[in-house]
């Protein structure tokens, strides 16, 4: 308890420092304001009943990208987003068929990169980990030679394969964290999408972590965290901890920052939970304009 209390105080503390930063971080020029994306997981529910009203609402909102999820099966929302002029660079994907390539009825990875050739992508997203699928160091290295073994093949054919967090690989296991082994062990073609909230949730701070990652860091997902969570917590959180940006304790101004810094690709706003989806979307471009 003492330790996690400690950490919880390191982190608050880190992140104040943070939010006094008073650069225009997304000025008017800034290219991830001018690029804004948006996960659209954030919209799954409304997807599924009309993606055409909804990737509407996306552009109307003001984003300029979107990334899919579900791929290769995600042609209504990605055909939607192309029509409202919506570039649709990123997508996340069957990642089985990296994580674990000889299960049963796992698309071969190779036919995956056929179709995001087919349909624009430049970047490939391994979005999750089921509970099989982790454990400690030895999982994680497994993990590391699957994606290091798919990222070669992507990189063939112009594909950036990343790797998105959670906060469950930022647990502490055997003296080390899954995280850790994926810095330690990933090859030079395989990078990070990092997902802001999750990295404080997981006790992190994300500034710190993506100035670590220099240069290995594909894309970011911004998201906000409610005040007054208990850090860390590497499971789950409450529905009402995913907050609009500038609803929370996480400043996004020094994060985008650091990404420019980083070499980040492309930033997409992400709301994993929220009643009324279509107003978060609104809420939060309209915080980032504002910075």
């Amino acid at each position: 308890m003492l330790r996690r209390n400690f950490i919880k105080t390191a982190l608050a503390s880190s992140l104040a420092s943070s939010a006094a930063f008073q650069a225009m971080a997304l000025g008017k020029n800034n290219r991830y304001r001018k690029n804004i994306g948006i996960q659209l997981y954030t919209l799954r529910n409304q997807i599924a009943k009309d993606p055409v009203a909804t990737l509407k609402a996306v552009a109307d909102a003001g984003y300029k990208q979107v990334e899919s999820y579900g791929f290769p099966n995600a042609g209504p929302m990605i055909e939607a987003a192309k029509d409202f002029g919506l570039a649709v660079n990123s997508s996340h994907f069957a990642w089985e068929s990296v994580t674990n390539p000889t299960k049963e009825g796992v698309p071969p990875f190779a036919k995956i990169l056929d179709a995001a050739k087919e349909t624009g992508l430049s970047h490939l997203v391994v979005p999750y980990l089921h509970d099989n699928e982790r454990g400690g160091p030895d999982a994680y290295k497994r993990l590391a030679e699957n994606c290091n073994r798919a990222a070669a093949q992507a990189k063939k054919v112009d594909i950036q394969l990343s790797y998105h967090n959670h906060a469950f690989e930022f647990e502490p296991v055997e003296g080390t964290t899954g995280y850790q082994v994926l810095i330690d062990e990933f090859s030079p073609d395989m990078q990070f999408e990092v997902d802001v909230f999750w990295v404080v949730v997981g006790g992190k701070d994300p500034v710190e972590l993506i100035r670590k990652l220099e240069g290995r860091v594909s894309q970011l997902h911004l998201k906000d965290l409610k005040k007054g969570m208990t850090l860390p917590e590497f499971v789950s959180v409450p529905k009402d901890a995913f907050q609009e940006l500038g609803g929370g304790i996480i400043p996004m101004e020094p994060i985008i920052q650091t990404a420019k810094k980083a070499g980040v690709a492309h930033c997409h706003v992400e709301q994993d939970q929220s009643p009324d989806p279509i107003a978060s979307i609104n809420q939060s471009i309209q915080h980032l304009a504002t910075l």
